[in-house]
């Protein structure tokens, strides 16, 4: 019998050691900015053409490489920054293990120009596949370029295995923004198909993230800081108000590197208990600087889990300080609203006469007459909440009919309930008014003329992406009665809205309708036009806890089961539930 094991060749190696370290494009893009601000730094520049698929090229004005360094650069494990196994507990840069090139270089093709401020040329070296196909000297500029081009050439399995440029790009800039938000000392520009999406400077973090999501995030934040023996802790945490339904902008670093951490985020979530509705998340951007020898940053290949010593510690000093930061922001807020008006203690002009004070009473006070006794309201006879009483589910073949002229109880400020010839019904108010809008958005009942002119137009601001997706959602949300106009590459203009909207509202509103568009949940639907209808209901819809007077709660039954699927909401959630007869003789 023959021997059965191999050994592997490089090149075939390299591609196995290639898919673990770079599996999209985007992964590529954050080792190459990685190795970048390694080499010193101080602007990098991110070119990207059809997604990833056909060139990625990162250029700094780091260090440089010598003629041997650049060839050494692409052997496997060929790094500068690990000479012993101890140093893998004192890390300090964000790249060490030297598999970024070589793994980079075994499945794309790849053009690295680099030179040393003192030398008289760069090194150009030509690789593809593994393989050296040129290294010559070149006149370039002090720094690095490297251009990764057609990834996966020679896997084609895994190039298929991509998904489309807007979702790889997507990726791409989630990468960008990991890694700028925190390294907000360098400045970085990101081009895409010859257009600059971003062009950030350096400067502050409050000044990055602004950069990066736009000015009004400015007043979306607050600092936070807080110095302890085990952890230095600086960054921004989310104002209450602008919790969203889904996670969006929450950024953990650790010795700036970003880091994903579920212990570590339930600590800032949990800090905000009792602060935000259930199932809505924060948005934060915090670092934190720990002993590198108190970490272990090298479980994973994209070095993005860690495992913390004080893991305990961390959890409770994080906790406390997002606490600190919310507490001081609120008292703060109290006191300059609470700051009494300056008193004038001007003198009375000459002749003034003061005016007589006068009492008032209640001329019709009886103090002998007994109050009556407060009338209990069925609220108030509950004696446990309506979701713990068993009910049983409508049967959806059978057709739903209102006994008329009955009166409607506001339960909890969440529930109608009213008779049903089977039975009491309990509406749900949010589901049922998003259900009435969005069949009427569908109708075209909201678009034409049904819109407010704003006296003051409104500027909204987006990141890159979302001011792209935005431009392309803005002729469909005019004819839900928007007025939008583009003022910049990441700025548009409100100049009007649907009836009865907030317009303060505006900003939160977009952002959770890209939010939702880009989410899971809008895939469920068949078109662009029923997912932005679908979003728009849901957010125009009256909430939790709004009081209805009993015309309102009329109205809305009516228009609910005029509805021909007035049972669900248009993400399939039951709208009504009803109690039958039977069950309440149990």
């Amino acid at each position: 019998m023959s021997d059965l094991i191999n050994i592997l060749p490089d090149s075939v190696a390299n591609q196995i050691a290639a898919g673990e370290v770079v599996d999209r494009p985007a992964s590529a893009v954050k080792e190459l900015l990685e190795n970048a601000m390694d080499a010193g730094a101080t602007q990098i520049d991110l070119v990207v053409k059809d997604a990833g698929r056909t060139l990625l090229q990162v250029v700094d004005n780091g260090c440089g490489m010598s003629d041997t360094d650049a060839r050494l650069c692409f052997e496997r494990h060929a790094t500068s920054k690990i000479h012993r196994a101890d140093d893998l507990f004192a890390i300090h840069t964000m790249g060490f293990r030297g598999e970024a090139l070589a793994s980079i270089a075994a499945i794309a093709q790849v053009e690295l120009r680099t030179k040393l401020s003192d030398a008289e040329l760069g090194t150009e070296v030509r690789i593809e596949g593994s393989k050296v196909v040129s290294q010559q000297p070149t006149a370039c500029t002090n720094g690095t370029s490297i251009a990764v081009k057609n990834l996966f050439f020679n896997v084609p399995a895994r190039r298929n295995f991509l998904k489309k440029d807007s979702v790889e790009l997507s990726h791409i800039e989630e990468v960008f923004r990991r890694i700028t938000l925190i390294h907000y000392d360098i400045g970085f520009t990101f081009t895409s198909n010859g257009k600059l999406l971003y062009d950030l400077k350096a400067g502050s973090m409050l000044q990055r993230i602004a950069q990066t999501y736009g000015e009004s995030y400015r007043q979306r934040l607050f600092n936070m800081e807080e110095q302890t023996d085990i952890v230095r802790i600086k960054g921004f945490v989310g104002k209450p108000e602008y919790a969203r339904r889904t996670r969006g902008e929450q950024y953990l670093f650790v010795n700036g590197r970003f880091i994903k951490h579920p212990a570590l985020s339930a600590a800032v979530e949990k800090a905000y208990a009792d602060m935000i509705p259930e199932h809505t998340f924060p948005p934060y951007f915090i670092g934190l600087q720990v002993d590198p020898s108190r970490i272990d940053i090298n479980i994973h290949p994209t070095k993005t889990e860690v495992k913390f010593i004080d893991d305990h510690a961390l959890f409770a000093i994080l906790r406390s300080a997002v606490k600190k930061a919310i507490g001081q922001f609120t008292l703060a807020t109290e006191l300059e609203f609470n700051t009494p008006a300056e008193l004038n203690f001007a003198p009375a002009p000459k002749g003034y006469i003061p005016e007589e004070p006068k009492i008032k009473y209640n001329p019709e006070y009886n103090p002998f007459e007994r109050p009556r006794p407060k009338q209990r309201t069925l609220t108030e006879m509950f004696e446990q909440p309506l979701e713990r009483i068993p009910v049983a589910p409508p049967p959806m073949d059978e057709p739903v009919k209102r006994v008329s002229g009955n009166e409607c109880l506001q339960f909890q400020e969440r529930y109608i309930v009213t008779t049903l010839s089977s039975g009491i019904a309990v509406i749900d108010q949010h589901r049922a008014h998003e259900r009435i809008l969005y069949d009427r958005l569908m109708n075209g009942e909201a678009s034409g003329p049904h819109s407010q002119t704003l006296l003051f137009p409104i500027n909204c601001q987006f990141s890159a992406a979302d001011a792209e997706l935005f431009s392309e959602l803005s002729s469909d949300l005019k004819e839900f009665g928007f007025g939008i106009e583009a003022v910049g590459q990441r700025s548009f203009v409100v100049t009007a809205t649907p009836p009865d909207m907030n317009e303060n509202e505006l900003q939160p509103f977009f952002d959770q309708l890209l939010t939702d568009y880009k989410g899971a949940t809008m895939q469920k639907f068949n078109n662009r036009s029923q997912s932005l209808c679908a979003s728009l209901a849901r957010q125009l819809a009256i909430r939790y806890g709004q009081v209805l007077t009993q015309e309102e709660m009329q109205q809305m039954i009516a228009d609910l089961f005029a509805s021909p699927m007035a049972d669900t909401d248009p993400s399939g959630h039951r709208i009504i539930t009803i109690i039958h007869p039977e069950t309440l003789l149990k």
